[in-house]
C-alpha cells in the first residue's frame, strides 16, 4: 500500500492571505483567462456539459457575457447538430447560412421555420438559391389564409436593398440606417444568396462587448462527446456546423479508451481544440498533454451531484487535484479547468489561485431560466431539477438514445450510479448569478493584489484552517440572545 504523507484539500480547508494591494478599483482587474491554447475568454467560467445545465440558452448567455458553454452529448447528433447551429445564428456580423424557404412553401411552413429557429425572417430563394424576396413575422402576422403561398406576402426582390458579400460593417450599418431597414440580404453579381446582416445582430454585437466570438464574430460554443466510434461522427457533425471546441466527456479520462480517443480526435480534427479529462492527478495530466490535450479538465468526484467517491472510494479533494495537476500544466503551457466543487465565488478565486485558468459550474448553474427544463412549485417554492450525468436517470436516459427505444425495468437494476437526481431553488436569469461571480472574482484579485489571473497565481499564498476557522468564515454569532 502506498500512501501520501500530505493532506488532501478543498476549498473550504483553506483562505487566501491578503496582499498588499495598489489597486484602487474592481474594475481596474483584469478577468481574462486561456480556456486552451490559443482561446482566449473574458470572464474563466464555463457551463458544465449537463443536460440539465447547458442547451442553446445556456450557451447563449455564457457567450455573450464572455465565457463559454459546452452542450451535453446526451442528445442525437442532429439534435446536437441544431444547437450548434442556433447558437452560430443568435448573433454575429454576417449570418453565412441564413435560413430559407422557397416561394411556393405556405404561409404557415413560413411560420413553423421562423418559430424552430427563434428568427424574425426567411430569405425567400429558387432552387439554385437566387434570392426571391423576404418574408418577416410581420408579413404572415395577420394572414387569413395559412395555406396561402410565401409569394404572396413576402418582400419582392425588386423592392429589397441588398448589398454585396464584401461589405464592410461601417457601409452595412449605414445602409441599415438610410433606409431604415431591419435586414441586408447579400448576393453576388448573379443574385445568388451569400449571407444576411440584421440590424439587430449589430445591436448585440454593441451590447455584448466582450462576448467570447469566432473570427466570423459568431458566438462560440463547445460540444461534448463521448468514447464511442460513433462520436467520431458527431465530432465531425458539429465541427462542420461551427463548434468551436470539443470536451471529451469520460467519468476517468486517465484509461486506455479516453487516451485512445484523445489521439485519434487530435489526428482528425488537428485545427479544434480538444479538452481532455476528467483527471485528478498529475500523471494523468501528463499523459494527456502528451497525446495533445489543448486543455485538461480536473475533478473526479467534487461535484454537487456526483456520488462516485462514495460509490467507488477514489478521488482527490478538488483544491489538491487543481494544484497537482496545474503545476504539470504550466510547464507545458496547457490550461488547468477546474470542473466541480465550486459554490461561492471565494471558491472560484481559490481555485483560479491554486491554478486553474477557468472554472467549470454546474449545480450552481443549474435553476437559471437558461438551464433546460421547467420550473416546478413545491410548497409555494419554485425550483428545477439537477442531476448528475452519472445519475441512474442519466443512465438509463443514455441506453434509451443509444438504443432507440425504451429500457427494460429489470435492466434498471443492473445499473450502479455514480450521480444522483436533485432539485435546487430557481435562481433567475443566469447573467445576474455571472455578475456576482465576476464580481467576486474582481474583489479576490484586489486582496490579492493581483490585476490579472496570473499575478493572482504569482502572489497566492494559502493557509489551512480549522474547523472553528471555517465557522468564523461565514455569517455567525448574529442570532438574538
Amino acid at each position: 500500500m502506498k500512501l501520501r504523507d500530505d493532506f488532501g484539500l478543498t476549498f473550504d480547508d483553506v483562505l487566501l492571505m491578503p496582499k498588499r494591494s495598489a489597486i484602487r478599483s474592481r474594475k481596474d482587474v483584469e478577468t481574462s483567462t486561456l480556456l486552451a491554447k490559443d482561446f482566449r475568454m473574458a470572464i474563466p467560467v464555463v457551463s458544465a456539459n449537463m443536460d440539465t445545465v447547458t442547451e442553446e440558452k445556456m450557451a447563449i448567455a455564457m457567450a455573450r457575457h464572455g465565457g463559454i458553454g459546452i452542450l451535453h452529448r446526451f442528445l442525437s447528433i442532429a439534435q446536437q447538430v441544431s444547437m450548434v447551429n442556433k447558437v452560430k445564428k443568435s448573433e454575429g456580423f454576417v449570418v453565412k447560412n441564413p435560413v430559407t424557404i422557397a416561394a411556393d412553401a405556405s404561409v404557415e411552413d413560413a411560420k413553423r421555420l421562423m418559430a424552430e429557429n427563434e428568427i424574425g425572417g426567411l430569405m425567400v430563394v429558387d432552387a439554385e438559391n437566387h434570392l426571391q424576396g423576404v418574408i418577416t413575422t410581420r408579413d404572415v402576422l395577420l394572414v387569413g389564409n395559412p395555406r396561402a403561398s410565401v409569394a404572396s406576402v413576402m418582400t419582392q426582390r425588386e423592392n429589397l436593398f441588398v448589398d454585396a458579400p464584401d461589405v464592410t460593417q461601417a457601409d452595412a450599418i449605414q445602409k441599415l440606417y438610410e433606409h431604415r431597414i431591419e435586414k441586408l440580404p447579400l448576393v453576388d453579381k448573379n443574385n445568388i444568396l451569400a449571407g444576411l446582416i440584421t440590424a439587430q445582430d449589430i445591436l448585440k454585437m454593441r451590447k455584448y462587448p466582450h462576448a467570447t466570438k469566432d473570427k466570423l464574430g459568431h458566438l462560440c460554443v463547445g460540444v461534448a462527446i463521448g468514447v464511442k466510434p460513433e462520436d467520431f461522427e458527431r465530432a465531425q457533425a458539429c465541427i462542420e456546423a461551427g463548434a468551436d471546441v470539443l470536451v471529451l466527456d469520460i467519468a476517468h479520462g486517465h484509461s486506455i479508451r479516453g487516451i485512445e480517443m484523445l489521439k485519434e480526435l487530435k489526428k482528425r480534427f488537428p485545427s479544434t481544440p480538444v479538452v481532455a479529462g476528467n483527471v485528478a492527478t498529475a500523471e494523468a495530466t501528463q499523459e494527456m498533454i502528451e497525446n495533445g490535450a489543448d486543455s485538461v479538465k480536473v475533478g473526479i468526484g467534487p461535484g454537487s451531484v456526483c456520488t462516485t467517491r462514495i460509490v467507488t472510494g477514489f478521488g482527490v479533494p478538488q483544491l489538491t487535484a487543481v494544484s497537482d495537476c496545474a503545476e504539470v500544466a504550466a510547464r507545458y503551457g496547457v490550461p488547468i479547468i477546474a470542473d466541480g466543487g465550486i459554490r461561492t465565488s471565494g471558491d472560484v478565486v481559490k481555485a483560479l489561485a491554486a491554478g486553474a485558468s477557468s472554472v467549470m459550474l454546474g449545480g450552481l448553474l443549474a435553476g437559471t431560466d437558461e438551464s433546460p427544463g421547467r420550473v416546478s412549485i413545491r410548497n409555494g417554492l419554485r425550483y428545477k431539477v439537477v442531476r448528475g450525468m452519472a445519475s441512474l436517470t442519466a443512465n438509463v436516459a443514455r441506453k434509451r438514445l443509444d438504443r432507440g427505444e425504451e429500457i427494460a425495468l429489470e435492466e434498471w437494476d443492473e445499473i450502479v450510479p455514480e450521480g444522483v437526481e436533485a432539485v435546487v431553488p430557481y435562481k433567475g436569469s443566469v447573467v445576474e448569478l455571472l455578475y456576482q461571480m465576476v464580481g467576486g472574482l474582481r474583489s479576490g484579485l484586489s486582496y490579492a493584489g493581483a490585476r490579472s489571473i496570473a499575478e493572482l497565481q504569482a502572489n497566492a499564498e494559502f493557509i489551512r484552517i480549522t474547523p472553528a476557522g471555517q465557522r468564523e468564515s461565514g455569517p455567525h454569532d448574529n442570532m438574538p440572545q
